[in-house]
């Protein structure tokens, strides 16, 4: 009798276990399938159409405009690119920009101001592009040089040097540097378009002092112009002095500088002033985000309608 009451139990104790195991296979079953379904749905949540001007999921929030000030040369490019600066009735070009819009004085501080809040939207020069902020394609096209070169990024401009006549021989030296093969081989080095058909650099400086004034988005291009001048001629003296377009073209033209710096064309009253233009490369014009901001990309039109004022937030950017 005992070995038969033994014999029921462990038959029983076998029985459940194994109905334990078939629970225990089914829930795994479940558990996996669920987990499956899980992240096919995140994945399916997280992927994009492929369009690359999408603004990237369920961002929203506030936009905080970004923009340069009026003498800016950028903020120039940048409104006339856009189409935020349109005709009036009467003719006259007018700058659209937001009155909401935060206003800096030179490109660091844009891009300091853009890397510190996840909801500001900005402009700077392309070759000043550093890891701080995320740069995002306009029309489809990524802000690359090769792109500004091969015309698929079509936000770009002109940087130039602006003189008069009369400019002082060692001026002369130092601009005949700049657009000579050494020269324009340090433009293309600093991430720019160079100019054609160059010639090598002969000449030679006397010391006297030379100042080049102007554009913040120029200055970092004019300071390695000028390291790289003054290696080949060690008695240089060349001061360069950041502030903003208008600021150089007006020093150049009133002769509070030799050289002016402009990241914009000159206007017909400047040249009517007897100014001349040199361009000494080309830029783009990268439109930046935070880079916790999930957007790839926007279109010309997109950027307008938020520069302008008539798209506020970002959920609302499709």
């Amino acid at each position: 009798m005992k070995r038969k009451v033994i014999a029921i139990t462990l038959t029983a104790m076998m029985a459940a276990g194994m109905f334990a195991g078939c629970g225990s296979s089914d829930s795994s079953s479940s558990s996996t399938a669920d987990t499956t379904k899980e992240a096919s749905a995140a994945e399916t949540d997280g992927s994009t159409d492929g369009d690359s001007t999408a603004a990237g999921g369920d961002f929203s929030g506030q936009i905080s405009v970004i923009s340069r000030e009026d003498g800016s040369g950028t903020r120039g490019a940048f409104i006339e690119l856009f189409g935020v600066e349109e005709k009036n009735d009467a003719g006259e070009k007018v700058d659209n920009t937001t009155v909401d819009a935060q206003i800096t004085n030179n490109t660091s501080v844009m891009m300091s101001t853009v890397a510190g809040n996840q909801y500001a939207i900005g402009y700077i020069s392309l070759g000043s592009l550093n890891d701080e902020v995320k740069a995002l394609k306009i029309d489809g096209a990524e802000a690359s040089a090769e792109n500004v070169e091969n015309g698929s990024y079509k936000v770009s401009r002109p940087f130039n040097i602006v003189t008069k006549d009369g400019l002082s021989a060692d001026a002369q030296d130092f601009m005949d540097y700049i657009l000579s093969t050494d020269g324009q081989q340090v433009v293309s080095d600093d991430g720019y378009i160079a100019i054609k058909d160059t010639k090598a650099y002969e000449g030679n400086c006397s010391g006297e002092k030379v100042v080049v004034a102007g554009s913040s988005s120029v200055t970092p291009l004019m300071e390695k112009l000028k390291e790289a001048y003054t290696k080949v001629n060690s008695n240089a003296n060349i001061e360069v002095q950041q502030s903003d377009s208008t600021t150089g073209i007006t020093s150049a033209s009133d002769g509070l500088c030799d050289i002016g710096m402009a990241s914009r064309d000159l206007k017909d009253e400047e040249k009517s002033s007897g100014l001349t233009a040199t361009v000494i490369a080309t830029d783009g014009i990268a439109v930046i985000v935070n880079k916790e901001n999930p957007t790839d990309g926007l279109t010309s039109d997109q950027v307008k309608s938020i520069y302008v004022g008539d798209t506020t937030d970002w959920a609302d950017v499709k």
